[in-house]
């Protein structure tokens, strides 16, 4: 049911206390702001709180509902006691202002707190919830109303009372009056007094990238409110990690249908992982280790290239030329724009054309997937038009677009595998996206453009066996436009050449041992392992 404002006046002081030590600076710029029915953020470190006062860091991580609600409260008197301190003049105490709850470097990071969003259960609900995943459906700002004013009628007394998303937003009047002098159960409404809110509901997904084979991605609803709404949409280049409430919301009503209670995320703080990126530096002892490995090789650089191919897709002997168009593929260039605001792209796309079976051009794709930090897998004939860029799907009556394959892999690897198994229609969707790095979409009354700056990274059989004589359209059944996009092509070949068979069996038979010959190669071979080649590109 609804439940009214929290009564802790000794946290309230508390809480006010710690904002005027640690925030004041903040709570400054907010009073001088010029808008007054702004809502503003403040943002909060958990752990910084949890050092300067344990007991209401955890309280809030318990009880965050009645604890949010009683920070933001804090956040309005430490305003007006800085407000009266030093008496500005074209200022204001602001009304809407929200606490927002940094978790990052506190203790809520470990799995009870932070667990992946297919593992949510019903034992998060009512605590302090962080999840991490990627947008993949964005909802229209609407207004919701929020909490109004009650006054005792016996009384006098004045209490807030805020409407529960698990009884469809109503608002449920507590059985006497929340003042202890006092059982009155007889309440009105304050006139103007019902405060309304910015709302947005999105759907996040959690990355592909950490689940194992056969697993579906599981998403979760999140409402974004006030100063939260727009700032994110499907289809950006970084996942989100958002820190709320873990609530419930009752499922549309169709005939016939159960009627459930869905979770959703109620959120209070939301922040990319790409400034998580700029906030961690490479460990001092990486560095160290990528100059002393050049250093080795200052005067013959093309060896140690070849120690670093070694570490690309190590279990396909030779191919250097395949694992180093992969390498240059994932490392990338840099977008160029005139001046007269043309741009040329600076990711570049690869694609394999091989004989099948044998030539490990799935092999390749695999292992392009697993090096790059944002990627997403598929195959032509399991894609279509609507599954590789954006899906129109209706919901609640409102019409959304959910993203789709090269939307979700925005800054990141795209790989489609048996590519000529596409239909034509559904390769000629792709032609945009991989030139221009935008979808352009006119669905269901929605019109609008998506970027997407993705590596396309593509792998297809011939048309029965490669003919050397023929042109490439011709050997692959692709289109001269598709074609021309990918800045590299290479053939594999079959060549069906016994001592060359012998030689790659051999290599996949063989366990690894080292030997007193080569031991200074095998080594640098060794400092690069997946992660650090990951870290490195």
């Amino acid at each position: 049911m609804a439940t009214p404002e929290v009564d802790d006046p000794e946290s309230m002081k508390a809480l006010t206390v710690f904002l005027l030590r640690h925030h004041s600076n903040d709570l400054r710029s907010i009073i001088l702001a010029l808008d007054s029915l702004f809502h503003y953020s403040l943002h909060i470190q958990f752990a910084e709180l949890m050092n300067d006062d344990p007991l209401r860091a955890h309280l809030l991580s318990s009880q965050p509902r009645q604890y949010l609600r009683l920070f933001d409260s804090a956040a309005f008197l430490a305003q007006r006691a800085l407000f009266e301190e030093f008496g500005w003049v074209n200022a204001s105490v602001k009304e809407f202002v929200h606490v927002r709850i940094d978790i990052f470097g506190s203790p809520l990071e470990f799995p009870e707190t932070f667990p992946s969003i297919g593992k949510v259960r019903v034992k998060h609900r009512g605590i302090l919830l962080t999840l991490k995943g990627t947008v993949i459906r964005s909802g229209g700002i609407k207004m919701i109303e929020g909490e109004r004013k009650y006054e005792c009628r016996k009384c006098k007394h004045i209490f807030k009372v805020h409407p529960e998303l698990e009884t469809r937003n109503t608002i449920l009047l507590p059985s006497s009056c929340p003042s202890q002098k006092c059982a009155g159960t007889s309440f009105q409404l304050i006139e103007d007094s019902i405060i309304r809110h910015d709302y947005q509901e999105i759907k996040i997904q959690e990355s592909v990238q950490v689940l194992g084979v056969g697993a579906i991605p599981r998403s979760i609803p999140v409402i974004l409110q006030d100063d939260l709404v727009d700032i994110v949409k499907a289809g950006d280049a970084d996942d989100i990690i958002v820190t709320g409430v873990l609530t419930a919301k009752w499922s549309p009503d169709f005939k016939d249908v159960r009627c459930d209670l869905d979770p959703v995320l109620l959120s209070n703080h939301v922040r990319r992982t790409n400034e998580l990126k700029s906030d961690l530096d490479i460990p001092a002892e990486v560095i160290m280790k990528f100059k002393l490995f050049w250093s080795d090789f200052k005067d013959t650089p093309l060896r140690g290239r070849n120690a670093i191919l070694r570490g690309i897709c190590p279990q396909i002997f030779g191919l250097f030329t395949v694992k180093l168009a992969v390498a240059l593929t994932l490392i990338g260039g840099v977008q160029h724009v005139d001046a007269s605001g043309t741009k040329v792209r600076g990711e570049s796309h690869l694609l394999l054309v091989g004989d099948p079976g044998g030539t490990g051009k799935s092999q390749f794709l695999k292992f392009a997937a697993k090096l790059s930090n944002r990627s997403v897998i598929t195959t032509g004939l399991g894609s279509t038009s609507a599954g590789l860029t954006v899906t129109a799907v209706k919901d609640g009556g409102e019409w959304m677009l959910e993203a789709g394959a090269l939307v979700l892999a925005d800054g990141g690897l795209c790989c489609i595998d048996e590519f000529d198994s596409m239909r034509e229609h559904d390769r000629a969707t792709i032609h945009e996206a991989m030139e221009q790095q935008t979808i352009s979409i006119a669905k269901a009354g929605l019109v609008t453009t998506l970027s997407t700056r993705t590596i396309v990274f593509g792998a297809t059989n011939p048309k029965g066996h490669y003919d050397p004589g023929q042109s490439l359209s011709v050997n692959t059944t692709l289109s001269g436009p598709l074609l021309s996009r990918f800045d590299i092509v290479l053939v594999l070949l079959d060549t069906k050449n016994p001592e060359w068979d012998a030689v790659v069996s051999s290599h996949i038979l063989a366990e690894p041992e080292e030997s007193e010959e080569g031991m200074h190669d095998e080594n640098l071979a060794n400092i690069w392992p997946l992660t650090l080649l990951r870290r490195t590109i």
